[in-house]
């Protein structure tokens, strides 16, 4: 049978004009938040806003020359108003505009939605959405701020007009040069491949074993035991970092590589038990069974059959162990010395008692260490669940 299409809603002209000053003052109040006049910022968008959805609906024929010519006047607008830096703004304003003024305009946004849907159970939905990229765009408008950042020809935290302008004399490398040139920082950084692959390695033994003893039925308090073990996942860092300390300084760890591997295992090993636990829930133990029916004592029976169906998970727990203890600052604060010094303990102390820019750059390498760690992990995801029978979503 063939699915028949819902036939567009056409709005009136006074719901394209809503649409059109709705957005327009929305952005229109943003603007003028930076102007410091967000009541003529609203004021303005809202009559803008209206004028041009109502001309470009009555007499521009088709959505892309609507589109075309409000990202030209947009664009042109920006320019006068901030050059190079304004003119993209404002030719993606105008594209956005348009595009959601059509968007109200032809129904479409009742295209994903039954038709049965009431106009409160529409405006719930889109108001749902918008309110999750709202809080996607606060976490990550940070991290975005950082990157072009880092590429200041200045020694400034702030863009510059040469960056606003897209001049190439504002842009350089020089902080990326002075990261891979500055002893303080490569020794930091020396540091943290030497103290995060030892603490991932013990985090990653540690935690597998307790994962896969506490999987087993017949172990009593399987629950008091699991609490005690993600308890420095939860508890405050600073109170961990604390307790560290004191215990350190008694037994003579503290200010040692030992002490501060020990101490960043301690961190990893509740993530790499809850991702090895996820992984054990779909596995099959008659598999252990049959391997210990046919003569394989339990390691055999461990590096031959659970292993290789449950090395997603460990990865995947060893990745977040990492990643953990490569950026952890507050503990190596309290139970390292200088001698153990890394790179988040240099960047820390590079914005106490220094303003370094290159702690821009530091900090974009990490983030792109980041996204580089969580494609990987989503990937072992995957192929855990299509070792398990179950389809990747």
């Amino acid at each position: 049978m063939s699915k028949s299409k819902q036939k567009p809603i056409v709005a009136s002209q006074q719901q394209i004009a809503g649409s059109g000053a709705f957005f327009a003052g929305l952005f229109g109040f943003l603007f003028g938040m930076t102007q410091e006049m967000p009541l003529i910022g609203i004021a303005g968008g809202i009559v803008a806003g209206a004028i041009v959805a109502f001309l470009a609906s009555k007499y521009i024929p088709t959505k892309r020359l609507a589109q075309l010519m409000s990202v030209i006047l947009g664009g042109l607008l920006g320019y006068v108003q901030s050059q190079v830096t304004g003119a993209i703004v404002g030719a993606v304003f105008g594209w956005t505009f348009m595009w959601f003024v059509y968007w109200v305009a032809t129904g479409e946004y009742r295209r994903r939605l039954p038709s049965y849907a009431t106009p409160w159970q529409v405006i719930w939905h889109h108001s749902f959405v918008v309110l999750c990229w709202a809080i996607f765009l606060f976490l990550i408008t940070p991290i975005i701020v950082v990157m072009p950042l880092s590429f200041n020809a200045e020694n400034f935290f702030t863009f510059t007009p040469e960056m606003l302008n897209f001049d190439p004399a504002g842009y350089s490398l020089k902080h990326y040069q002075d990261f891979l040139t500055n002893s303080d920082w490569q020794s930091a950084l020396k540091n943290s491949f030497l103290i995060a692959p030892v603490a991932t390695l013990i985090s990653v033994s540690l935690g597998t074993l307790a994962a896969i003893g506490l999987s087993q039925p017949f172990v009593p308090f399987r629950r008091a035991i699991m609490a005690i073990l993600i308890s420095p996942m939860i508890m405050p860092l600073i109170i961990s970092a604390a307790g560290m300390y004191f215990f350190y300084s008694r037994v003579g760890l503290q200010g040692t590589y030992l002490g501060v591997v020990l101490a960043h295992a301690a961190l990893g090993i509740p993530f790499v038990i809850i991702t090895v636990t996820a992984t054990l829930i779909g596995f099959d133990r008659s598999l252990t069974r049959a391997a210990a029916s046919l003569g394989a004592n339990p390691i055999t029976t461990f590096f031959r059959v659970q292993m290789p169906l449950i090395l997603p998970g460990v990865v995947s727990g060893g990745l977040f162990a990492f990643i953990t203890s490569f950026d952890e600052v507050v503990v190596v604060l309290f139970v390292g010395s200088a001698g153990q010094k890394t790179l988040p303990w240099q960047m820390f102390t590079g914005l106490r008692e220094q303003i370094s820019p290159t702690i821009l750059a530091v900090a974009t390498i990490l983030v792109a260490l980041s996204i580089l760690m969580l494609t990987t992990l989503e990937l072992l995801r995957r192929r855990s669940e299509k070792l398990r029978g179950m389809t990747p979503g």
